[in-house]
């Protein structure tokens, strides 16, 4: 997955606004825009570098002629006193103190995401199973958090409700059962998509199986529910397990069998990643 330059414009731009307001009181009162100065961006944690270009925007969308150095690169592992910085930047002093916050809080928000699924990633990496994020983004960075996901290892679920059929619990409540769900969906998914549905118990299991869903999502069955459920399916659909997977618990489910977890807290819950910012001249 690659990061959209307009997306990330919009999403930088808005963040700016945000937080420059009419103007940044402080440095404009204080600085004079011809000082151009350095600043290092220091870890005080490990963490998997991702989104670097969006924190970089940040500041060159208000300094075209910032420069940027840095021997890292977007997935590698960064750690806490390997290197005093990991990255470096220089421009006008007044550019690099409107931005720096806001190029923080991108940087922060996306390694720690990068970090945590790298983390879930490792946990199952002998083992034929996929780890993959939800719709349970940020609201407005949904691209953001998705390319985190993949950089840290990870694979993309559905982008948005258009990008494929999912029958949820809630479809379930309104229509008229896992059948006939799956058999009106048939004529009306588009060609080349897959139909999913989520099944709540082996019973629906069953009834999905003989009906032919490309995919079945097990959701908030226990680990031997699960395995159950794999010899249930024999190989027949994808398997996808969610709900409850955490670091402690995902090795268990992903020895079950099954073809993929997805795992929510990748881009919900994911603590943000202790990054510093120091003007060194």
């Amino acid at each position: 997955m690659k990061l959209n330059p307009f997306i990330i414009d919009r999403i930088v731009r808005e963040a700016l606004e945000e937080d420059i307001g009419q103007g940044d009181i402080t440095t404009d009162a204080l600085i004079d825009s011809a000082v151009k100065v350095k600043g290092e961006f220091i870890a005080r944690e490990d963490f998997v570098l991702a989104g670097f270009e969006v924190a970089k925007r940040a500041f060159t969308l208000l300094d075209p002629e910032a420069k940027f150095t840095s021997s890292y690169k977007e997935g590698d592992w960064v750690h806490k006193g390997e290197v005093y910085y990991f990255a470096l930047v220089e421009g006008r002093a007044s550019t690099l103190l409107k931005a720096e916050r806001v190029a923080l809080n991108f940087l922060q928000h996306t390694c720690a995401i990068a970090t945590l699924t790298r983390r879930f990633v490792e946990a199952v990496k002998d083992l034929p199973v996929k780890i993959l994020d939800t719709r349970k983004t940020t609201p407005g960075l949904r691209h953001l958090d998705k390319y985190a996901v993949w950089i840290g290892g990870g694979k993309n679920h559905r982008y948005n409700l258009s990008d494929g059929v999912l029958i949820k619990d809630n479809h379930l409540s309104i229509t008229k059962g896992v059948t006939q769900t799956i058999l009106s969906l048939r004529g009306k998914a588009p060609f080349l998509g897959k139909v999913e549905i989520e099944v709540k118990n082996l019973s629906q299991l069953k009834e999905a199986l003989e009906v032919g869903a490309d995919v079945i999502m097990l959701d908030n069955m226990g680990v031997e529910e699960v395995r159950e459920a794999v010899q249930m399916a024999k190989g027949r659909t994808l398997l996808e397990v969610s709900g409850g997977i955490t670091l402690d618990n995902v090795r268990q489910y992903a020895t079950t069998g099954v073809d993929c977890i997805s795992v929510g807290a990748l881009t919900h819950s994911a603590p943000w990643i202790d990054i510093s910012f120091i003007i060194v001249s």
